[in-house]
């Protein structure tokens, strides 16, 4: 049975689904400590999503990864549906920044949220190499959000 729940200790047990949302073990350990991180299962971990407190009222996805044989079944949405939720009466908006890749940018659309700044080149400047998403170089990050 389809359940999610929250993790707070051993976060790093999950680092290869972490690392399916973010490349970079550097760059996740930014963020994973300080968030907050669920975890979506069915006898085994099928996806992982860490949100972070962003003040003002912002509640940001940091990480957002489903395990590959499980892509495209609707559990990314069951995961954002979970978090949305669960914080609508806490927080105004849900934020998520991601590479400005055709696989991730429909993705947000379909779940509701909109385009709402970008930061150049921030892969370009964050990572230590390049990283490709569907045949694209993502540079920029791009951010959305929605109304919780």
């Amino acid at each position: 049975m389809m359940k999610i729940y929250e993790v707070s200790e051993n976060k790093r047990k999950y680092m290869d689904l972490l690392l399916l949302g973010d490349e970079q073990e550097s760059m996740i350990y930014q963020y994973l400590d300080r968030g907050n991180m669920f975890v979506l299962e069915d006898k085994e971990p099928m996806a992982v999503c860490v949100v972070t407190d962003e003040g003002s009222g912002i509640l940001e996805i940091k990480n957002l990864a489903v395990s590959p044989k499980y892509q495209m079944q609707g559990f990314g949405r069951a995961m954002i549906e979970h978090i949305s939720l669960l914080y609508k009466n806490k927080y105004k908006i849900l934020q998520a920044g991601t590479g400005d890749s055709p696989l991730t940018v429909p993705f947000y659309k379909k779940c509701g949220f909109r385009e709402s700044h970008r930061i150049k080149n921030f892969f370009m400047d964050n990572y230590d190499h390049r990283i490709y998403e569907c045949g694209v170089m993502l540079k920029d990050m791009v951010y959305f959000q929605k109304k919780l």
